[in-house]
């Protein structure tokens, strides 16, 4: 046959297989709907129940499986458990009863000494004898140490004197002085240690702790298997699954039918699977196997484990025929009720399918009616079934469409009312924009501008031709970026903001101090769009709020000066005149004499408390020392703390000259001071004044390593915002920064004159 003709005969086959598709659609659409309910309910019940019960049959098996592996688990375990049990106490019992005998020995010999028929020292030598000439197993010992971890009696003689205190074991004999102990040990030779025990007495006359101590894998001869043999013989799985247990020679040291027989020396067994078990350890296998007298191998599960120290595997097992069993009734059940349920099946199908295409052609019939312009046909609804819910539904339609051209007339009337309503309240909206006296920006949800009033171009210059569609971060001072961040997040979450005190910069660079009010824009489905917010022109009010701060320091600074210079001397001179007074009395032997020291005392408490009062209204050191003096005056002032260290570090020739902006930075520092010394719990305070010589700023830093304060701006007390406050009449930076490892108060200052403000050219 040539390509051609193969090329032919491939594409008659996709021709017939197309049309034989093509042909079981067209038949299928062609049929009446009862005969489609019964096709699709057939196949739908077929593969529903061929699911089910593969699914029912899939899960009863792995049911069965996991109940089985898991019983075969924990009989494993249990009998694991049980050999370990009965060797540990078997270990446990003969240590103890060694180390019992041997101090029933040394009581016997110390009350030989009470008695003084021997010497202590006789004594001590008989009972090293005595504990020498034992041995435990083949390599196990007995010795004897002070509660100190010397070495008393050993076999090695050359460790008798010497301390052992430094292996954990040592310690834990030394601790407890009586009991079991566990552990692992490597004598010298020995490449890796070996599990060992011993049981510890007291002898605490002598202080001696008599130990006795053996290499597990040696006591493996007191396991008597006659003591769980019939516990494990008697656990059974289905009706002959066993449980048994062999050593690594392959001998049945358990089992119901090869007692004591070599499995792997046997011809007549299969050892395949005990040699897998042998190297395998632990885990699960699954084997055929044929009993001694039985007709057949039968595939057999096997869940096993090994005990290191006797080298023995202990294993569960059952047979999966007897798992099984049970499946093949529940197949031929299931076969039963899938056959008697698709038999009514079919004949509920046909009435059903019955009672749907009788209305539903009724149905039609008044559709067509309806679509020649009769809307009075109406369907008679008998049942409350969905075909009498149809008719009614239908019913209501027909209702529906006498009344839908009145009511689509209605609605566009209100519409176009609504519109109209609508433009008249964006107008008056703008107009209450276009009036206000504040400058009030309108962003979109991307910071965008979307209109700006005529105040903002009036107070910063900008246009709204400038503005819109663009963003304003350049109007925003670098200093001002992080509570305009707090805020713009507060904007989003739908907060708002309320007379949040900041600076921006106008379109000539100068800075404008603002009260800022903003809230988040809503449309009519209340989604956010955008905020609104109103800046509030309030530098001539700060410029007032500093001369009134400026004039309160210089009436604080002259009311210290006076306390100082002159009240001072006042009550010094008295204090002079009462000591002059009770020496006087006192050389008379007057008893006023007492009475005049007190009030030598007093006056002298006045005179302190007269100069700390005046320190605070005015800072002395500030005055005739400088800056620097004063910082240090303040870590003086409350060194009196106890546990509190303060360092002061300060560049050398950075002070600040301005009277005005040193008093602020000296209130500050002294409130940060006092509020670490007071909530921080701290034990460090540092305080440091630099200078930063790439951009001329000088740096005030209060540091402690106390627990932190609430990071939340807008929850902080008033002692924080004050220093804040001071701060900005300086035209400094004002920082926080806390966490769990302390908190820093940091002020940044200009060294120029603090009092000329900075335009964007001079901070480049």
């Amino acid at each position: 046959m040539t390509q051609i003709e193969q090329l032919k005969t491939k594409n008659l086959a996709k021709k017939d297989k197309q049309g034989m598709f093509s042909g079981i659609r067209l038949f299928l659409g062609s049929l009446q709907i009862r005969y489609k309910f019964l096709i699709s309910f057939a196949l739908i019940f077929f593969l529903s129940m061929l699911l089910c019960n593969l699914f029912i049959y899939v899960y009863v098996r792995n049911n069965i499986e996991d109940r089985i592996e898991s019983e075969l688990t924990n009989t494993t375990s249990m009998i694991y458990n049980m050999v370990n049990t009965s060797v540990n106490v078997s270990i446990k019992n003969r240590l103890r009863a060694i180390a019992e005998k041997n101090l029933d020995i040394m009581v016997e010999l110390n009350r030989k000494v009470l008695a003084k028929e021997i010497t202590l020292e006789d004594a001590r030598k008989r009972s090293a004898e005595v504990i020498l000439s034992q041995t435990i197993g083949a390599s196990g010992y007995l010795y004897c140490l002070d509660s100190h971890g010397d070495v008393i009696v050993h076999p090695r003689a050359e460790l008798i004197g010497t301390n052992v205190a430094e292996h954990a074991f040592v310690r834990q004999m030394m601790e407890k002085k009586q009991g079991y102990l566990e552990y692992e040990w490597k004598n010298p030779g020995e490449e890796t240690p070996r599990p060992k025990a011993l049981y510890m007495a007291h002898f605490e006359p002598w202080d001696w702790i008599i130990a006795a101590s053996a290499y597990r894998s040696e006591f493996t001869r007191l396991v008597n298997v006659q003591d769980f043999r019939q516990s494990i013989l008697s656990l059974k799985f289905g009706q002959s699954g066993y449980a048994f247990v062999i050593d690594r020679d392959g001998r049945a040291i358990i089992h119901p039918v090869l007692q004591d027989v070599n499995i792997l020396k046997s011809p007549d067994l299969p050892n395949q699977y005990l040699k897998d078990m042998m190297e395998r350890k632990k885990g699960r296998s699954v084997y055929y196997w044929k009993n001694p007298g039985e007709i057949r191998a039968r595939k057999k599960l096997v869940i096993f484990n090994y005990i290191p120290e006797y080298h023995w595997i202990v294993a569960s097992s059952s047979y999966l025929d007897e798992l099984y069993h049970p499946l093949t009734t529940i197949r031929n059940v299931f076969l039963g009720i899938s056959l008697l349920c698709f038999s009514i099946m079919l004949a509920v199908t046909f009435g059903i399918s019955r009672t749907i295409t009788t209305p539903l052609s009724r149905l039609m019939t008044r559709f067509n009616t309806a679509m020649t312009g009769d809307y009075s046909a109406r369907m008679e609804s008998r049942f409350g079934d969905e075909v009498g819910q149809l008719a009614l539904y239908f019913n209501r339609f027909m209702d529906q469409l006498e009344t839908t051209h009145r009511e689509l007339k209605d609605q566009i009337r209100g519409r176009r009312m609504a519109e109209r309503e609508g433009i008249e309240s964006r107008e008056r909206y703008y107009l209450l924009m276009e009036a206000a006296p504040d400058p009030i920006v309108n962003y979109d949800m991307k910071g965008r501008v979307i209109y700006i009033n005529p105040a903002f171009a009036r107070v910063f210059g900008w246009s709204m031709e400038e503005c819109q569609g663009r963003k304003m971060d350049h109007f925003v001072p670098d200093a001002c970026w992080p509570e305009t961040k707090i805020m713009i997040e507060q904007v989003r979450t739908g907060q708002g903001i309320f007379n949040v005190e900041t600076r921006r910069l106008t379109k000539d660079g100068h800075v404008v101090d603002v009260s800022i009010s903003g809230a988040s824009a809503l449309d009519a489905r209340g989604y956010l769009t955008g905020s609104i917010i109103i800046l509030r022109d309030i530098t001539r009010s700060k410029s007032l709020e500093k001369q009134v701060m400026q004039a309160g320091d210089r009436e604080r600074m002259n009311i210290g000066q006076e306390l100082h210079d002159d009240l001072c001397p006042h009550l010094i001179g008295i204090s002079g005149l009462t000591a002059v007074i009770r020496n006087d009395l006192k050389s008379r032997n007057d008893p006023a004499a007492d009475l005049a020291r007190k009030m030598g005392e007093l006056m002298e408490d006045a005179v302190e408390k007269t100069r700390q009062l005046a320190r605070g209204l005015c800072p002395v050191h500030l005055v005739s020392h400088g800056f620097q003096s004063a910082l240090e005056e303040i870590a003086d002032q409350f060194a009196y703390y106890s546990g509190i260290r303060f360092e002061c570090r300060m560049d050398e020739g950075v002070d600040i000259l301005e009277d005005s902006c040193a008093i602020h930075l000296y209130r500050i520092a002294r409130e940060a001071v006092n509020n670490a010394v007071k909530h921080s719990n701290c034990n460090r305070i540092n305080i440091t004044l630099t200078r930063d010589e790439t951009d001329s700023l000088i740096h005030l830093t209060v540091t402690d390593n106390g627990c932190g304060m609430n990071p939340d701006p807008w929850n902080r007390g008033i002692g924080l915002q004050i220093m804040a406050y001071r701060a900005k009449i300086i035209d400094a930076q004002f920082n926080i920064e806390t966490g769990e490892t302390g908190t820093q108060i940091h002020v940044i200052l200009s060294s120029s004159d603090p009092d000329k403000k900075q335009t964007p050219a001079d901070q480049n």
